[in-house]
């Protein structure tokens, strides 16, 4: 083996007029929703440690550092090439267009600018360069849509993943939080680069970097534990048959599903408290239980009622087994629509991990399946509740925004009854400060298209199903190329409505608000997207229930939307022209909509 490199590299050291080249064989992208989230939470927690409203720039100095892992790279052709790490650079290079999007400050953009492309020979081109992603990333950096037709699937991730950002980012981050912390990512988060001359030395290293760990992880130093505990042999050799059962099933979930499982058991029922969110706070259980619950486990061996070998016994009998199979429950339920359970896969659209710790919380062992569905269908339903009003007042329900508030309910709710949690989530949201009555001007913006979406799929959903036609939702929420997406009934043609709109730039504002907005498949926007009104309302009568309903034929051809209609006395009414009057009943409407399909009263009558 020739000479081998390794250096610590900040960001900026590492992407600064440099530009990295990726074999062919290695241009997937292939990160998911789980390692975006993941990555969000660690980088702004991590930040947010250090940070306190009225530091000066040249604090960010003494914040905390971050390390992001290693990467690998080769020298040769006159080109450095990544071997391993591709896919942190990639997201980081997503990451770093999305601050430079949103930043207000010149400079820092620029500064951020530099990192992302630069210009080498007289040839400007992304730092990662890849020819294929080109065109979707040049769209992202000028902050455009990019064209998804013809791409592939690994184009087709980045542009899911940096809408994702978009979405998980923090919204608490204001300009000069946002600031602050582009800051910190650059010059305080590091990678080690280890630096091969021939492909390989590279790969070698590769190889025994990522096929040789052969350290344990918490799992097994917590089975080791449990089991060394229990003094019986034929008891231990049952409870070692259990674990390989339960591990064999968890994996079918995923890759880390099974860590995933236990952390989520036992904050659901142990946790009593969680670090605050500000400078020098330690951790606490919640935060023990999601870096060592092995640890936790041993040290709070007489909290979990671990005494005796039979203790330790039981815990994995029934226990264990209990709650990893209430987790697998949820989880199933949050992958595919289930009977009964719909409100976990509505959230899990939305990206809320923090669901499962609160549907396992009320549970007991002693629980039949038909109370544990119940429980977990209340706890769903608050949830669903909870955070589709928080996206309507336009709040955060990144996990850094709600960890604390989600782990009180957790908290709250541990152990109760189906009576007393259906009594108790219905009061604290019809106590909640805001609700879909507080906010009348609901709009699309850049950080909220994903959750709008959403709501209009919702919506649409709800219109159709209780207008007794089946649901569609997975379809109005589906990804690829048949697509649903969001249609403005307005084109963007400020020059037709000058005289209720003399400004272009309110125009523009007006139209972005959610009355004046349908879910529709993206053939239809791309036909029709510059129409006016009059020649784009005959089509809408053979689109959704919700976009037909424009069209005065609606109200003659549908007795069971008639019958909706007049059941919840909503203000459905044709509309032959779409002006702002218009748009403002449609607004009042799809706010009536709101209410009705997200109020308490659907847990507090729940049968």
């Amino acid at each position: 083996m020739k000479e081998i490199k390794g250096k610590e590299k900040s960001i900026r050291m590492l992407l600064e007029n440099t530009r990295f080249a990726i074999d062919y064989y290695q241009r997937e992208y292939k990160w998911d929703t789980k390692h975006i989230q993941d990555l969000i939470q660690d980088l702004s927690e991590k930040f947010l440690d250090s940070y306190e409203d009225g530091d000066d720039r040249a604090a960010i100095q003494s914040y905390n550092n971050y390390f992001i892992g290693s990467i690998i790279i080769c020298h040769k052709d006159n080109k450095t090439y990544i071997i391993d790490g591709q896919q942190r650079l990639t997201t980081l290079t997503l990451l770093l267009i999305y601050l430079k999007n949103r930043l207000e400050d010149d400079k820092q953009k620029s500064k951020l600018t530099n990192l992302i492309y630069s210009d080498v020979y007289g040839k400007e081109a992304f730092n990662i360069d890849v020819e294929e992603r080109n065109d979707c990333m040049n769209a992202l950096f000028e902050g455009n849509d990019p064209d998804e037709a013809d791409t592939s699937e690994s184009v087709q991730n980045i542009i899911k993943r940096y809408n994702e950002i978009e979405y998980l980012f923090p919204n608490e981050f204001d300009d000069t939080k946002l600031l602050f912390f582009s800051d910190w990512l650059i010059q305080n988060v590091y990678f080690v680069e280890i630096t091969a001359y021939t492909d390989e030395d590279a790969y070698t290293i590769f190889e025994t970097m990522n096929d040789r760990g052969l350290s344990l992880n918490q799992l097994d130093m917590l089975k080791g534990y449990l089991l060394a505990c229990i003094t019986d042999q034929d008891k231990r050799n049952k409870a070692v048959d259990i674990w390989r059962d339960w591990s064999d099933k968890l994996r079918v979930l995923g890759k880390d599903e099974d860590t995933e499982a236990y952390k989520t058991w036992l904050r659901s029922q142990y946790a009593r408290d969680t670090r605050k969110r500000q400078r020098g706070a330690t951790p606490l259980d919640f935060d023990k239980i999601g870096t060592e619950f092995h640890r936790w486990v041993k040290d709070n061996s007489a909290l979990i009622g671990l005494e005796r070998s039979e203790d330790y016994f039981d815990f994995i009998n029934y226990d264990m087994q209990f709650y990893l199979r209430s987790f697998i429950k949820a989880k199933n339920a949050a992958s595919s629509l289930t009977s009964g359970l719909e409100p976990i896969y509505y959230n899990a659209k939305l990206n809320f991990t923090l669901q499962y710790g609160l549907l396992l919380a009320p549970l007991l062992i002693q629980d039949t399946d038909n109370v544990i569905n119940k429980k977990m269908l209340i706890v769903g339903m608050f949830i669903d509740s909870y955070i589709n009003s928080r996206i309507w007042n336009f709040k955060s329900i990144a996990y850094s925004n709600m960890q604390y508030t989600m782990f009180n309910i957790m908290k709250e709710i541990r152990g109760k009854s189906v009576d007393e949690l259906r009594v108790l989530l219905a009061n604290k949201l019809e106590n909640e400060s805001i609700n879909f009555r507080s906010n009348d001007g609901l709009y699309l913006h850049q950080q909220n298209r994903y959750t709008l979406h959403h709501l209009l799929a919702r919506i649409t959903d709800f219109v159709e199903t209780k207008s007794g036609q089946p649901s569609r939702f997975t379809d109005y929420i589906a990804e690829g190329k048949d697509r649903y997406e969001i249609e403005h009934i307005w084109a963007n043609r400020p020059e037709r409505h000058t005289n209720e709109f003399p400004q272009a730039v309110d125009f523009i504002a007006y139209r972005n608000h959610i009355g004046g907005l349908l879910l529709l498949p993206k053939s239809f926007n791309s036909s029709y997207r510059d129409k006016s009104y009059a020649d784009k309302l005959p089509h809408y009568f053979g689109q959704n229930l919700l976009a037909k309903s424009l069209h005065p034929d609606c109200y003659t051809h549908h007795p069971n939307f008639k019958h909706f209609i007049s059941k919840y006395n909503l203000p459905f009414k044709p509309h032959p022209e779409f002006n702002k009057k218009d748009l403002d009943e449609r607004q009042k409407l799809y706010q009536e909509l709101a209410e009705l399909i997200w109020s308490p009263d659907r847990i507090r009558n729940m049968v």
